[in-house]
């Protein structure tokens, strides 16, 4: 499979009457699929210009799915929209994209009109109807270009503008074939995705159709609905992060009838933030699951190293330096520890860890100089900081220095913050992630006064939800004298973290 159209196209083949995807009563078989994404290239060729952008936005419905190969198959970019972003902030992207049409949610699509967005719009209702009104694309005018921008998604780093990861059919496809070589795909597998399409998760779909097995979406993650899901299809597989595990494991332990409906469920995999060992340790004594961990990026297409199930066995019955490794390269990828001149590090020592692997985007969308620095050498740069161990294993030290993680979603501190100096009386503000046993991280701003007073924590706040999506709005606010910095004049974070987490008394309740 060359082309991600391909991917569908083959399962339709192979198993035409089976299931692909699965929404609440609605069951589309890959057959059926196949069709939708042959009429939606023809249609998304009517919206946008060759190589233009296309963009989906809302919470989980069939119609992402369809995009995710239509407006590929088409010779379009699909421009990945996640609902939970504030108005001005979805505008700023589809501007910034060139997106020719926005197709999704209705209550999305109206956000997007009072924020002036002038482009074409059709909501899921007008999608479906549009689509099944239009012939299906002929081969000879299907994209043919492995290499051809496919998707585009919009990714927080340690700077405040996001930036345009650009994934290629190819890279896409290696993703999966990664996952496939590292996490193969039982012949009876029935996989329930629970994270939002908008995210570079999705891959995860287009990996069990590879495999020609069902897809069970669910709008979001919520633990009664997530086990009755499992009940009635027989759901064999899921991914999850770490919140998600936590919120199933105290729904099971409320209700003991919970734990029958998973009676099918064999492997969880997780990924987005690290698992804390205690929490795999309790889904094991009261799931009974194999686990498996994935660690990759947006700018990876998916994951690109892998812990498996057997050391995960290992793991939980003693050997518990294994829970701590983000795991072994999938094969054709290679990873690198290295110094800050891009020399690789001696096993054992801790440096930025590089990829280079046919996954690797191909480069930042519109910012040649944010592709060069990211993409130097022929390696990608994460800005995560790990090791290497004797056994091959990678383990990930820190995440990127200013991104904070907090239930799975990426907030850049420096976006934050510059909102925050907005507001009355702030003369400076560090905003840096702080310790949650639920979502990993929150946010926590550390707020320096104007001398002359009037600084209103509430007003700022109120300033940050106004222009921030809700999970990067701080939930702790801390006021001090001043900000420790070094001899270049630059805030030392890494004290600051340390002093929040030596004192956390000092954070207050969670707002």
């Amino acid at each position: 499979m060359a082309l991600l159209h391909d991917v569908v196209r083959r399962a339709a083949r192979v198993a035409p009457r089976r299931a692909a995807l699965v929404h609440g009563s609605e069951v589309l078989t890959f057959a059926e699929l196949d069709e939708r994404i042959d009429r939606a290239a023809t249609l998304v060729a009517q919206l946008a210009p060759p190589g233009g952008r296309l963009a989906a936005v809302g919470p989980n419905h069939p119609g992402w799915v369809e995009l995710y190969h239509g407006v590929p198959a088409a010779g379009r970019v699909l421009t990945f929209l996640n609902h939970r972003l504030s108005g001005p902030e979805l505008a700023t992207l589809v501007a910034r994209s060139g997106t020719a049409a926005v197709v999704g949610e209705r209550a999305q699509l109206d956000r997007l009109r009072r924020e002036g967005v002038e482009v074409a719009m059709l909501d899921w209702a007008a999608w479906d109807a549009a689509v099944a009104a239009t012939p299906a694309a002929s081969d000879d005018v299907l994209a043919r270009d492995p290499s051809a921008p496919a998707w585009l998604l919009y990714t927080s780093g340690t700077t405040a503008a996001p930036k345009g990861a650009t994934l290629t059919h190819a890279s896409v496809l290696a993703a999966v074939a990664a996952s496939t070589q590292a996490r193969p795909v039982d012949a009876d597998d029935v996989y329930l995705f629970p994270f939002p399409l908008c995210h570079v998760a999705g891959y995860n779909v287009v990996h069990r159709h590879a495999h020609a097995r069902p897809v069970v979406l669910v709008d979001r993650f919520e633990p009664a609905s997530f086990c009755a899901a499992v009940q009635q299809w027989g759901v064999t597989s899921t991914s999850v992060a770490a919140t998600m595990l936590t919120a199933l494991l105290d729904h099971v332990d409320a209700d003991p009838a919970a734990r029958a409906q998973l009676a099918t469920l064999r492997s969880v995999a997780y990924g987005a933030a690290p698992m804390p060992p205690s929490v795999l340790r309790r889904a094991h004594e009261l799931l009974g699951v194999e686990f498996a961990q994935g660690y990759g990026m947006t700018e990876l297409s998916g994951n690109a190293v892998f812990l498996g199930a057997e050391e995960h066995r290992r793991g939980l019955a003693g050997e518990a330096h294994l829970l701590r490794a983000a795991g072994r390269p999938a094969p054709g990828v290679e990873v690198r520890v290295a110094h800050a001149d891009d020399r690789a590090l001696p096993t054992g020592e801790v440096g930025e860890i590089l990829v280079r692997a046919p996954q690797v985007m191909a480069g930042y969308w519109d910012d040649p100089a944010a592709s060069a620095a990211a993409l130097r050498g022929g390696w990608l740069h994460t800005g995560d900081v790990g090791r290497l161990d004797d056994e091959g294993l990678l383990y990930v030290v820190d995440r990127s220095k200013d991104v904070i993680i907090t239930g799975g979603e990426n907030v850049s501190s420096r976006e934050v913050e510059d909102v925050l100096l907005g507001a009355p009386g702030v003369a400076q503000v560090a905003v840096v992630g702080v310790p949650d046993p639920t979502w990993g991280e929150n946010v926590c701003a550390v707020v320096v006064p104007h001398r002359d007073g009037g600084l209103d924590t509430e007003a700022m706040l109120a300033l940050a939800r106004a222009h921030l999506a809700g999970f990067k709005v701080p939930r702790h606010v801390v006021v001090v004298d001043e900000l420790p910095v070094n001899a270049a004049g630059k805030v030392v974070k890494a004290r600051l973290r340390s002093w929040l987490v030596d004192e956390p008394e000092r954070l207050g309740p969670r707002r």
